[in-house]
């Protein structure tokens, strides 16, 4: 070979393998993720394609509806759900809320930065704790059984040895039993409050929804045994702290809601406040944790949990309503043909919790909403957002 030939092939070998290389490397996300503490960069609505009269107009709307489902003082927490496991706070803040445009804070009102109750929120926490689970391998497969890994005598029985991952996550596992004094049922009036239901023939596992605390916390505590982890310190690791939440968040449990994990007495958590206790923690983290799955999964350069598992737990379940693996979708593919939030994109979900309490996100819009201690009626907030956006 020529001195010139040798010369051009050592330059395309040297080219080829810098784009090898380079094609090899993740690349660098440009979006903007907040660092922990308060330094959330704000901008104003213009510079993210929004119009700063109408979002007013809309924070204007969200001041007015406090909610008149939980007084300030959680007095009648026992009589909408029953006898309290865990305690309750004192008192709660007002209304409040944020919305986020492409990450970045473009309205905020009220107190946003106290850790309340978030209720069925939590919900939607511990399916990314199943998520992450699986990801690790600690569960083979979301359709293997239960009792293939979980042998506390919770599944041993006909009805419950079938029991799924999947079926925990969308609410048709039927689980049958009693956990921390609370059975499945949920019959009887001082245990179950206004929440009280009539016995009814259970079905087969996957065959049909309800909406069950009692079910999701016997999920919680199986997660639990997977772990040998206290689920309040899962949460803090591989969520909370790698999203740079702030450490005013609680995962509160049941005084009675211990087990035994390899000779340590551990607590196990709830799906929610209904009986006390519960997921703690203010809007600003709330706000996180919907960014985090807006950005699929992603925070700065570390993936938390895989896009892939987003998906999942935003794709609608055969049976029951618009839910995903706990989380409320929008896509009108239940059984009334009807989207939770009719002026909202059918690509939204969100998280939601008594009080109101609701984590919306928007990924055809790159927005989330959080909206706190509201009457119940998220749309209303959500469609005067969305005609605030200009592009």
């Amino acid at each position: 070979m020529t001195p010139f030939f040798l010369r051009k092939l050592t330059l395309y070998t040297l080219v080829l393998a810098t784009l090898t290389a380079c094609h090899r490397q993740p690349a660098t996300s440009t979006n903007y993720f907040p660092p922990k503490g308060d330094n959330w960069a704000h901008r104003s609505p213009e510079k993210v394609g929004m119009d700063a009269t109408l979002l007013d107009q809309a924070v204007a709307f969200a001041k007015t509806q406090e909610t008149t489902q939980m007084t300030p003082n959680f007095s009648t927490q026992e009589e909408i759900f029953g006898k309290l496991l865990g305690p309750m706070p004192s008192s709660r803040a007002a209304t409040n809320g944020i919305v986020l445009r492409h990450g970045y804070i473009v309205a905020e009102w009220g107190d946003t930065q106290r850790a309340d109750p978030t209720y069925s929120v939590a919900k939607s926490v511990l399916s990314t704790v199943a998520g992450i689970t699986i990801e690790r391998g600690m569960i083979p497969d979301i359709h293997d059984p239960v009792a293939k890994l979980i042998h506390d005598g919770g599944y041993d029985s006909e009805q419950n040895r079938a029991i799924t991952w999947e079926n925990h996550l969308t609410q048709t596992s039927e689980w049958e039993g009693t956990l921390w004094g609370k059975n499945s049922d949920f019959v009887g009036k001082e245990a179950f409050g206004k929440g009280e239901r009539k016995h009814r023939t259970l079905q087969k596992p996957g065959a049909f929804y309800e909406y069950n605390d009692v079910r999701i916390n016997r999920m919680a505590l199986s997660l639990l045994r997977l772990w040998k982890k206290p689920i309040p310190d899962v949460v803090r690791d591989e969520i909370m702290n790698p999203i740079g939440a702030s450490d005013t968040w609680r995962y509160v449990t049941y005084p009675n809601a211990v087990v035994d994990i390899g000779g340590k007495q551990m607590p196990s958590v709830s799906g929610g406040t209904r009986w006390g206790g519960g997921l703690w923690i203010n809007a600003r983290d709330e706000a996180r944790f919907g960014y985090l799955f807006l950005r699929q999964g992603r925070w700065g350069n570390q993936q938390i949990v895989s896009p892939n598992w987003v998906k999942q737990a935003t794709t609608p379940s055969p049976v029951g309503p618009d839910y995903g693996y706990l989380w409320w979708l929008n896509t009108g593919t239940s059984s009334t043909g009807k989207k939770a939030w009719p002026d909202a994109p059918a690509t939204s979900f969100a998280a939601i919790g008594a009080g109101s309490n609701t984590i919306w996100v928007d990924p055809e819009h790159d927005i989330v909403i959080v909206w706190r201690w509201h009457n119940g009626s998220p749309n209303e907030l959500i469609k005067r957002v969305l005609a605030a956006v200009k592009n």
